[in-house]
């Protein structure tokens, strides 16, 4: 006996040829989606958030884009994923994997509709990726032992990667404040001692690179503007208790006399507090929190310069670069770790107010500040110097380089063709395949350029014939060009990752032949409680009246049929009733269960509902 259906009613399957066609098209409009933005010439998109701020967002770094994105298609949250792990490995390349899962699909699609099995095609992927791979792995240079090469190399990455950025203009300024920034951390990937602050105001070629740290805030009045040789304490606590503030209490006194003697235990509750932290023996107490006036007012007296609101972010870094420790509590002075600085001054960044650290305890800490005409900008030039950043540091571990402008993907796509040709059966299909899916990272290149991108290949593909050939895809002249003289070069790391996330991607979506889409879950009916509270006046009617539940709207109907809004009523904390839902469509059924002792029966109606709730007499 056949079974007709095993899901539920709201589930839904997929399967076969319309599972995988659902899958490569998903995969395929995300790839198609994103390829606009490839290359140096490539395009921006505006992201237009639907919340209440209705936030702009433009940019043409894939991994913002997608996580921009709510998707549905399974294949397609497939190189979502592979995007945002690119991001987070290597900071570059975000784009370029989707864009190469979504063309080897678009060429596995006609090899499945030509009867090719998919677990050929992978087969075929397989070899063709790992051939890729060890090409690579022949052409890459390494000049790691050669500090004045590498330190060239480095900047023609950093160039390379901010060609395709809307900081393309002063890619040679940007990428020599990169440089000098990752060179600092001494081989370290840890980002978190390069700091990057916005400004709106001037250009960009106005940015800076400063040695030491800058806090955005401004000191406070009658503070010290200047302390060498710098003790800071970096704090979370609250320093905003020297007036009174109780929260869910209430407070009784026969006098006004009595209020100033609490208030006065407060200050002094305060003043002991900020005894405590300065026999620290500090000059400068940063707080996470904020710090009223009679605090403030105490530190100045004794000289300290006091920091208060510093985001968490930023006290985060500040005990980072310092050599500190964040505090919350003061009673163990030997147990806090303070940080220490040369000097603490006040700057001026355009209009704003800063305060600088330099000469702190980490030496390799430095600070990016960015300039622009509008936060949107300031916003993107940051994504751009972070994506620059992230390939500067994973290239100083792995110091081995490549040519870029489509090199590489020509050097693979010959290899790969060579493969193919010694390749039996129908894995060579698959082998083509993976090779004219390479091509098209070049060939799309050259449209966004707008250049004959047909001609420009075919060019290309007669130039690398020839042995030990450098030539690439110059979008600036429009041309072939050799990418080593023009220091076009990118990181082996991120082609690494492309090549073998992309494959990997690909043979994970061919290898689906079914979708299920579970039933979404119900709700259950459940106790619903409803806690009606009412002014005290109004309690002893609760005994002879009705509450009616209208819309979202409670009301109270006195005996004498005189409506009262509780939202209108004085609010008291006193729970009144307890609703059960016993049936949501009949209007006059009814359920019946004991009242316990000293409860009484409320008749409760609604426009659909029929509830019934119990007043427990609590001898109100």
């Amino acid at each position: 006996m056949a079974i007709d259906r095993i899901f539920k009613d709201e589930a839904s399957e997929e399967k076969g040829e319309r599972a995988r066609m659902a899958s490569f098209v998903g995969a395929m409009a995300i790839a198609d989606l994103v390829k606009t933005t490839l290359g140096p010439k490539g395009m921006d998109k505006i992201l237009q958030s639907t919340g209440r701020g209705r936030e702009v967002t433009v940019t043409n770094d894939g991994a913002t884009i997608l996580k921009s994105l709510h998707i549905d298609n399974p294949a397609a949250k497939v190189l979502l994923d592979i995007s945002k792990v690119q991001d987070d490995e290597v900071g570059d390349g975000t784009t370029s994997v989707v864009v190469l899962a979504g063309e080897l699909l678009r060429e596995a699609e006609k090899l499945v509709a030509s009867k090719i099995h998919p677990m050929t095609i992978i087969s075929g992927f397989r070899m063709a990726a790992e051939c890729a791979r060890n090409t690579l792995l022949e052409k890459v240079v390494d000049n790691k032992a050669d500090s004045e090469k590498f330190r060239s190399d480095l900047l023609n990455i950093a160039m390379t990667t901010l060609s395709s950025k809307i900081l393309s203009q002063d890619k040679e300024h940007f990428a020599k404040l990169a440089v000098d920034a990752v060179m600092r951390l001494n081989g370290s990937t840890n980002l978190e001692s390069i700091q990057i602050i916005k400004k709106p105001g001037g250009s960009l070629k106005d940015s800076f690179l400063d040695e030491g740290f800058i806090l955005d805030k401004k000191i406070g009045i009658g503070q010290p503007k200047r302390i060498e040789n710098a003790k800071i304490l970096v704090a979370n606590t609250a320093m905003d208790t020297d007036k009174v503030k109780i929260y869910g209490a209430r407070v009784r006194v026969d006098s006004m006399a009595r209020v100033a003697q609490i208030e006065t235990a407060e200050k002094e509750k305060m003043r002991e507090k900020v005894q405590k932290i300065i026999g620290h023996g500090i000059n400068c107490f940063v707080n996470r929190q904020l710090i009223y006036n009679f605090p403030e007012e105490l530190f100045a007296d004794a000289g300290i310069l006091a920091i208060e609101h510093a985001d968490f972010d930023g006290i985060e870094r500040l005990a980072l670069v310092t050599g500190g420790e964040i505090a919350s509590t003061f009673d163990n002075p030997e147990s806090v770790k303070l940080g220490h600085c040369d000097l603490i001054e006040e700057i001026m960044i355009g209009e704003d107010k800063l305060i600088h650290f330099s000469g702190v305890a980490m030496g390799q800490a430095c600070t990016i500040v960015l300039r622009g005409a509008s936060h949107h900008v300031l916003d993107e030039a940051e994504r751009s110097l972070h994506d620059a950043l992230c390939v500067l540091s994973q290239t100083v571990n792995d110091s081995r380089v490549l040519l870029g402008g489509g090199w590489p993907e020509m050097v693979m796509a010959r290899e790969v063709d060579a493969l193919a040709k010694k390749t039996p059966g129908k894995k060579s299909l698959a082998i083509e395949a993976f090779s004219r899916a390479l091509l098209a990272i070049p060939t799309i290149i050259a449209d966004n350029a707008g250049l004959d991108s047909a001609e420009l290949i075919s060019q290309l593909r007669a130039e690398h014939q020839n042995k030990g050939c450098t030539a690439g895809i110059d979008v600036i002249s429009g041309s072939v060009g050799d990418m080593a003289e023009r220091g076009i070069c990118e990181a082996f790391k991120v082609k690494q990752a492309i090549l073998l996330s992309s494959t990997e991607a690909a043979e994970m979506i061919l290898r689906v032949d079914e979708i299920i889409t579970c039933a979404p879950r119900r709700r259950e009916d459940r106790m619903e409680i409803f806690h009606l509270f009412c002014n005290p006046v109004l309690r002893h009617w609760i005994g002879n009246g009705v509450v009616v539940v209208g819309g979202r709207m409670l009301t109270f109907k006195s005996s004498n049929e005189k409506p009262i809004d509780f939202r209108r009523a004085k609010i008291c904390s006193f729970p009144i009733a307890k609703v059960k839902v016993l049936d949501n469509n009949s209007l006059s059924s009814r359920a019946s269960w004991p009242l316990s002792e000293g409860e009484k029966e409320i008749s409760v109606r609604g426009e659909k509902n029929v509830w019934r709730c119990h007043h427990r007499n609590n001898g109100v």
